[in-house]
């Protein structure tokens, strides 16, 4: 940008570089027990600026970080059949982690998998990786799926008994008509559906018909009321209501003043459990938060805008305040909301599910997948290894290769 005339001087900026002392934070040298793989590479004879000979002087190490970009490769198996004489049948050797009926080996199962549900690689271009047919990648998911059928109807069951579960949903069109994709999860677990509809129904569906134990953080949305479940209400969204206010409002001194009063409030409730502070100081501050809230909510208003607010507070009071009695409640629905982004960026790739076959087919394999990441940090060796297992044994329940964890 062009100076101007009168411009006073800029003051001089900071050296560069780090305060003495400081480690730093560059390139590091790593030992050759931690390379993957350790290669001499020998110079020339003869020196290449006047051609005369060279002594030899040591070595320096190079790091190298290099890769392997994926590939298919074509394996051809000549299985051994035998005859036994006595029961008159034949026995026919396996080939080894490749499912049955299955052109793909567990392997390229997992990697495809991974990569498109977990990770959002579209399939054409993971086709164009491989150097695959997209209908072959399509048929072996679809297979896929119905060999892990069964695991979502046990997450389901698993689910109902969390103390904490979340919920909420997103547009998802399926076969070019709209509808939603809900997202049903806990700390270790995560559980898809994708309907036509964003009725209650969903919520029956998922929740059943007897009471459950636990908290259900959900927004304000009427689909989850006839849950049979203690609900929480995310102070998220009730705090971008209140901060909407303002706006709606700009010259009201009372909805100005309701607003820099409940908004801090609120946002320290959702804090709240994050802090490093003993549970005995959790439930202390948190009495005092509530009793705050409750004293701002039974405030004598004038203005009809803060009293919708404050009548919200005062009805719902059972559905506000379990995040003050219990720790392990958020005041948020965030991990929701965070869970259902990867599903909220595939949308906006793809559009949706071409069929309901398709969409039938996200909705089991991104349950096992989003389910076995937060029970693993290597997803795709874990996946795979369930497949091996599934290819020995196709009779094995394959949720309870999935890892055990503590539900209470």
């Amino acid at each position: 940008m062009p100076v101007k005339p009168n411009a006073q001087p800029s003051p001089s900026p900071r050296p560069p570089g780090g305060k003495p002392g400081h480690p730093g934070h560059g390139r590091k040298a790593i030992a050759p027990a931690e390379a993957d793989r350790v290669e001499a590479m020998a110079a020339p004879d003869q020196c290449p600026h006047c051609g005369g000979g060279l002594v030899p002087k040591g070595s320096k190490p190079r790091t190298i970080l290099d890769c392997q970009p994926p590939r298919t490769v074509t394996v051809l198996y000549r299985l051994e059949h035998k005859y036994c004489p006595r029961c008159r049948r034949t026995v026919a050797a396996r080939a080894p982690g490749v499912l049955p009926k299955s052109l793909f080996s567990s392997r390229l199962l997992a990697y495809v998998a991974v990569e498109h549900y977990l990770h959002g690689s579209t399939l054409g271009h993971i086709q164009r990786q491989l150097g695959l047919r997209y209908s072959s990648l399509c048929h072996a998911l679809r297979q896929l799926a119905a060999r892990l059928e069964t695991v979502p109807r046990s997450l389901l069951r698993e689910f109902r008994r969390a103390s904490v579960k979340h919920a909420d949903e997103t547009g998802w069109r399926t076969d070019g008509h709209n509808g939603y994709a809900w997202i049903f999860c806990t700390d270790w677990l995560t559980l898809f559906r994708f309907r036509r509809t964003r009725s209650a129904q969903v919520p029956k569906e998922v929740f059943g018909a007897r009471s459950l134990p636990g908290r259900l953080v959900v927004d304000r949305y009427g689909g989850y009321n006839h849950v049979r479940c203690a609900i929480q209400y995310c102070y998220s969204h009730l705090k971008r209501t209140v901060e909407d206010l303002a706006k709606q409002f700009p010259e009201a001194v009372e909805v100005r003043r309701f607003v820099d009063t409940f908004v801090p409030l609120l946002s320290s409730a959702i804090r709240l459990r994050s802090l490093p502070i003993s549970d005995a100081e959790f439930r202390r501050r948190a009495r005092e938060l509530k009793q705050q809230i409750v004293a701002v909510a039974h405030e004598p208003a004038q203005h009809p805008a803060v009293q919708d607010i404050q009548n919200l507070f005062r009805e719902k009071a059972h559905r506000l305040y379990h995040w003050a009695e219990d720790r392990r409640v958020p005041a948020d629905n965030n991990r929701a909301e965070r869970e259902l982004r990867p599903l909220v960026i595939a949308r906006k790739i793809s559009f949706g599910s071409q069929s309901e076959e398709g969409a039938h087919t996200r909705e089991v394999l991104m349950s096992v997948l989003h389910t076995l990441q937060k029970r693993t940090p290597a997803v795709r060796e874990a996946f795979e290894k369930l497949l091996d297992q599934l290819a020995e044994n196709p009779n094995r329940d394959p949720y309870k290769m999935l890892g055990s964890f503590d539900s209470s």
